[in-house]
């Protein structure tokens, strides 16, 4: 029997297997690196042990300090999570040599699939359809449009897309950096982009004794840069004799690589019903509550029991109804999905009904590595939280996973909440017509869009100029019975100026009357209360409220009508925050990869200049404006923060 697990992994997934080890009274250890040394998984482990650094490759992917970590701490097994070292097969095995119980399949199976290139020839041989593979340097243009794929590892990581042959070679380059900066493991390989086609996978448990269950399929089409942000389960493509072929070759992959514990069989599904191996993933899936909660069971807890040697009944329970997931990301969807980074003021999502477990009876479950307070920073990847709905019917699903999104309190970096929420109510999405190019046909024009309209975001920035008045009244000095700033004749309007989502300067300008609230361009509105952290505003009859929440410059206020966050502009602009026109500057903290200029040079709008590596993607920076590079002030290998300048760009 397994006593203390030590988890090689951090954030979310640990804590979701920190959640199932206390149910069983099990141990936990946590392993965190420098910058994860506040963070909620080290925190809630029995035990956590650090590892020295920031970077991926000195902590979380040093199988050597997170083997000493679990002997220093008295572990007896090590869960892998995803990412990092999940799917290394020399992990694995010295996890094994090293007296501990691995939580995983064999390390024979995980080399199996370690690299895609093998693993297809493996299906290929077993009967699983697969695409034809396609080398880099023989590629013709009768091959495109392709993908090019990293053959270690996922995640949508050291993927690329190429329609025209003059940008393969960039493409590949850029992936095979991206590969060995996530997987320690450069290779990359080419094959066949099917468009519009769906992204559909099926989880696979087996024990050691000749079991294997299919637990269904998730759909998974929903994807930005190859990396699923939607996950349903079941499928609302797949029918009952569809599902069956899907499981048979699932099934027949596990067996060809001798597959022990939890995986992942993926497929590509055509509209005409023919579907192509992608990969196993041999780990537990990000998106594995849509099928925990369909299914009514925990697999961390069946991955636990089948490294004890346990075995599976014959068959696995009957599903019941349907869940949506959904991944809440620090990035800006509208910006190139640029992360974003600070500190996560507030994070609240209302009415969950679980975390990390399966809601009874269906509900709102939530999976986080976040909560307030926390800083997000540039190290690991971007998401915060997933966040699960489960119902009866997948309308139903949808609604209250939209709800949930739409009411949430999220302050301090920019989401992408408001793109999952647009989602989960646009008649494509509801009719389940989506496939891999769903945001592309849809529009992130559409998407994207904030959920707060031109009214909510002017009736917002009233709120939250006079929650800065009730705060600035609370605040000051009572003389002789009367309050500062008091005025016993009309005076000018009270004007304060704040910058709206968009970038745009809002002024509003309001007094406060023996008749109420004089507000300029709101006419109708009417004040009902003003306090520092809430406004009650009557307009045109319909009370609303709006939650303020003020940090520094920084100004989020919530209501039914959309969050919307907004900075408060001083009236006197500090010289020391002045930049020289032109002045390119950096979106994120990150590390710059390439320098695509000099100092003189003449270039184009939209040419990249500068290409960022910030939470183990590339993010090429581009020039606002057409010019000449009149200063460049970073180099290849350089680390800069949020607002650093890259270059002055002097307009042609």
């Amino acid at each position: 029997m397994i006593t203390k697990v030590l988890v090689a992994n951090r954030a979310e997934i640990a804590r979701r297997v920190f959640r199932t080890c206390r149910d069983l009274g099990v141990g936990t250890v946590a392993v965190f690196s420098d910058a994860d040394a506040g963070a909620p998984h080290a925190a809630e482990a029995d035990a956590a042990v650090r590892l020295p650094g920031d970077a991926p490759a000195d902590t979380y992917l040093r199988g050597d300090l997170v083997i000493g970590a679990a002997r220093a701490a008295g572990a007896d097994a090590v869960h892998p999570g995803y990412g990092f070292l999940s799917e290394n097969a020399a992990f694995a095995q010295a996890v094994l040599d090293a007296g501990l119980t691995w939580i995983g399949p064999p390390p024979d199976a995980i080399a199996a699939m370690g690299s895609k290139i093998e693993a297809k020839k493996l299906m290929a041989a077993a009967g699983v359809p697969v695409l034809p593979e396609l080398d880099p340097d023989s590629v013709a243009a009768a091959d495109l449009p392709l993908l090019v794929k990293a053959s270690a590892g996922g995640g949508g990581r050291g993927m690329r897309v190429v329609r025209d042959l003059a940008d393969l070679p960039g493409e590949v380059a850029a992936a095979r950096r991206e590969a060995q900066s996530a997987f320690g493991d450069p290779a990359v390989f080419c094959e066949p982009l099917l468009e519009d086609a769906r992204h559909i996978e099926v989880q696979l448990l087996a024990d050691a004794h000749g079991t294997v269950w299919a637990l269904g399929e998730r759909e998974c089409s929903i994807q930005r840069r190859h990396q699923k942000i939607v996950e349903e389960a079941p499928s609302p493509a797949v029918d009952d004799a569809l599902r069956e072929r899907l499981c048979a070759a699932a099934v027949d992959a596990a067996r060809a690589i001798g597959y022990v514990g939890a995986g992942t069989v993926e497929f590509m599904l055509t509209g005409d019903g023919r579907f192509y191996f992608l990969e196993v993933n041999t780990r537990l899936q990000v998106e594995h509550p849509v099928t925990e909660c369909i299914y009514g069971l925990d697999l961390v807890r069946l991955q636990i029991e089948v490294a004890e040697g346990a075995a599976l009944p014959p068959e696995p329970p009957a599903p019941s109804g349907h869940a949506i997931e959904v991944r809440l990301y620090a990035e800006d969807p509208a910006a190139d999905w640029r992360p974003g980074t600070g500190v996560l003021r507030t994070f609240e999502v209302p009415g969950v009904d679980a975390a990390f477990t399966v809601p009874a009876g269906g509900g709102l479950r939530l999976d986080s590595g976040v909560e307030s307070g926390d800083r997000v920073g540039v190290h690991y990847d971007p998401m915060l939280a997933k966040v699960i709905a489960w119902a009866p019917t997948r309308a139903a699903a949808a609604r209250r996973l939209r709800a949930a999104l739409t009411g949430a309190r999220v302050h301090g970096v920019t989401t992408n909440r408001d793109l999952l929420a647009t989602i989960l109510a646009d008649p494509a999405f509801l009719a389940g017509d989506t496939h891999t190019g769903y945001l592309d046909a849809v529009g992130l024009d559409v998407l994207a869009a904030p959920l707060a309209g031109p009214e909510a975001v002017a009736l917002s920035v009233l709120a939250a100029a006079l929650a800065d008045a009730a705060a600035n009244r609370a605040a000051a000095p009572v003389l002789r019975g009367l309050p500062s700033g008091w005025r016993n004749v009309p005076s000018q309007p009270q004007r304060k100026t704040y910058e709206a989502p968009d970038g745009t300067a809002v002024e509003v300008a309001y007094r406060l009357t023996r008749d109420g609230l004089a507000a300029e361009g709101h006419d109708g509105v009417r004040l009902v209360s003003a306090a520092p952290g809430a406004v009650v505003l009557d307009v045109a009859g319909v009370r609303r409220t709006f939650a303020v929440a003020a940090a520094g410059d920084r100004v989020d206020v919530d209501s039914p009508l959309g969050p919307v966050a907004l900075r408060a502009v001083p009236r006197f602009a500090d010289p020391a925050d002045l930049v020289a026109p032109g002045s390119l500057l950096a979106p994120m903290p990150g590390t710059v990869v390439r320098v695509e200029t000099e100092a003189g040079a003449a270039v184009a709008e939209g040419q990249t200049l500068v290409v960022l590596e910030a939470m183990k993607m590339e993010h090429r920076i581009a020039a606002p404006a057409a010019g000449t590079v009149a200063e460049l002030g970073v180099a290849a290998g350089q680390q800069v923060e949020a607002g650093a300048v890259l270059a002055v760009i002097a307009a042609s």
